[in-house]
């Protein structure tokens, strides 16, 4: 398969999963432009269905102003108002669409946290048969001790990609695991390390305590450790999604964002007011369950699928 079939079947794929976002803002877009001139009004009800579908206040309004932008008291089209809202929704997620790119340590170290049933294990999974398939020589770390099902399935996962998991009995300590896996993957040779961690929320101190620790015990195996620590967040939580960015920014370090989901929601834009608030690097958006429905982030594609163009 070329690279131009390659991105046609995403593309599907994408603006498939993210028909629910589309259909509230297009849908929406579509029946208020059809049958009266553009003026003040119409451009506040745009901004209303702007807010609703989780882009926040401050794109709202400025999707909504350019929108309005030389188009007052005119007739406008659907598609046109669509294409201005994509275009600026574009504008804004432009700086943070950057691909994760590995290098600069061996193991080159993922960190990956988030909250449970974020689509964290899932998510390593699909990273690591995608590394996989680049050539990339993997190892997984199974650091969600706490439950048994996460160790399960990641084992799953390794097996799927032909990735060694290095795992423990549930119950063990996370950090020590963490230790010895990047100890067995420095010894390999092997290029990527993956590492799964606990996401239990409840009790907050608890969890940003073992992640601390974990990161501590890593650079006594090599300073640089972790490399990169992507949060995985669930597009259908919507504006609880903002408070685990600042939560795990804040206490791990966050340096990039994967969204999981966007199939499940109508609220995929809430990716465009976390990208405007933190500024954070989105390096993967996911629309399913297949290995294949993660792919890197386009502001591009995004942007038109959400505004429901194509």
């Amino acid at each position: 398969m070329d690279d131009s079939t390659n991105k046609s079947s995403w593309w599907q794929r994408l603006s498939g999963g993210l028909t629910r976002t589309s259909a509230s803002i297009g849908g929406a877009i579509t029946d208020l432009v059809a049958k009266r001139k553009l003026d003040e009004a119409m451009v506040a009800e745009i901004e209303e269905v702007l807010i609703r579908a989780d882009l926040g206040l401050d794109v709202a309004g400025r999707v909504a102003a350019a929108v309005g932008e030389g188009r007052y008291d005119k007739a406008v089209t659907p598609d046109a108002v669509k294409a201005a809202v994509a275009a600026e929704v574009e504008k804004t997620l432009l700086p943070v669409a950057k691909p994760l790119a590995i290098g600069g340590g061996k193991p080159f170290v993922i960190l990956v946290v988030g909250v449970n049933g974020s689509g964290k294990t899932t998510t390593i999974g699909k990273i690591a048969a995608k590394l996989k398939a680049e050539g990339h020589s993997v190892m997984l770390a199974a650091g969600d001790t706490f439950r048994a099902a996460a160790i399960d399935q990641l084992k799953i996962w390794g097996d799927r990609s032909g990735a060694p998991v290095v795992a423990r009995a549930p119950g063990a300590d996370a950090a020590g695991l963490a230790f010895e896996a990047l100890t067995e993957a420095r010894n390999q040779g092997t290029d990527v390390l993956l590492v799964d961690t606990a996401g239990r929320l409840q009790n907050k101190a608890a969890l940003m305590d073992e992640l601390q620790k974990i990161v501590r015990v890593m650079k006594k195996v090599d300073t640089m450790a972790p490399h990169a620590v992507l949060l995985v967040l669930d597009a259908t939580v919507g504006q609880n999604a903002l408070s685990q960015v600042e939560i795990f920014r804040n206490t791990a370090g966050v340096t990039g964002l994967a969204m999981t989901k966007l199939d499940g929601t109508a609220r995929g834009g809430i990716l465009v007011a976390i990208a405007a608030k933190y500024g954070l690097p989105v390096h993967f958006v996911g629309v399913g369950e297949g290995t294949d429905d993660l792919a890197p982030f386009s502001a591009k594609d995004f942007a038109q699928a959400i505004a429901g163009i194509g």
